[in-house]
């Protein structure tokens, strides 16, 4: 067992620079990485996070890695919890929730399901997850990690490490590439928006994007 008290968080214009990408565009600006499996999907459509990574490694069966995650939390960290991609339980219900709101967690990340899915949402808190099962876990067992690097959704993640997540999915930007990743989304986003003034004007994707070679290669015509 592994247990970092604290660890190194990004600074606060950082966040809100990456706050205002969407997940797909920072996906992009990092050559395709960062990006979480299909699996893990917000809790209820609208979910939305941002937040240095608290990052946890537990379980199958036992959540109390996670109690005391949630206890060594600063107001704005995502807690991201490799729960070995159990979906058997729900390790997270709405006690958890409530305490977590009430340190002022930023929202949830976690390789396994949750449960008490209604009041999660009714309560506002941000969850990414494989899904919901009604089984509770033990609370006995202190056996994982906290604040080391972990796998979490088929993606390393260590403790400070960004996550930003929507409706697309969750990805991770490495604290040592964020402001990397900020300059080459805002090309991204730049050359995008020129893209859109030029398909208002009538121009088509296969021009824009020089498609046509591979339309001629596979003898299509248009």
């Amino acid at each position: 067992m592994t247990v970092h008290k604290d660890f190194l968080r990004p600074d606060a214009a950082t966040l809100e620079a990456l706050r205002a990408q969407s997940p797909a565009t920072l996906h992009e600006a990092m050559g395709k990485k960062g990006a979480m499996g299909h699996p893990i999907k917000p809790l209820f459509p609208g979910m939305r996070l941002c937040g240095p990574a608290l990052t946890v490694s537990c379980g199958p069966t036992d959540n109390l890695m996670i109690h005391i995650a949630v206890a060594l939390a600063k107001p704005g960290d995502i807690l991201v919890v490799d729960f070995k991609g159990m979906t058997d339980a729900g390790p997270w219900g709405d006690v958890l929730t409530a305490s977590a709101i009430a340190r002022g967690l930023g929202g949830l990340v976690i390789d396994g399901c949750v449960r008490d899915a209604v009041a999660i949402r009714d309560m506002g808190f941000p969850v990414f997850c494989r899904g919901t099962n009604m089984k509770g876990t033990n609370k006995t067992d202190a056996k994982g990690d906290i604040n080391t690097t972990i796998v979490c959704g088929g993606v390393m993640v260590s403790a400070g490490d960004i996550v930003v997540a929507d409706d697309d999915g969750v990805v991770v930007v490495p604290r040592d590439l964020a402001a990397d990743t900020l300059e080459k989304a805002a090309a991204r986003e730049a050359a995008e928006e020129a893209y859109r003034h030029k398909l208002e004007a009538g121009e088509t994707t296969i021009e824009l994007l020089n498609l046509k070679p591979y339309l001629d290669a596979a003898g299509i015509t248009l």
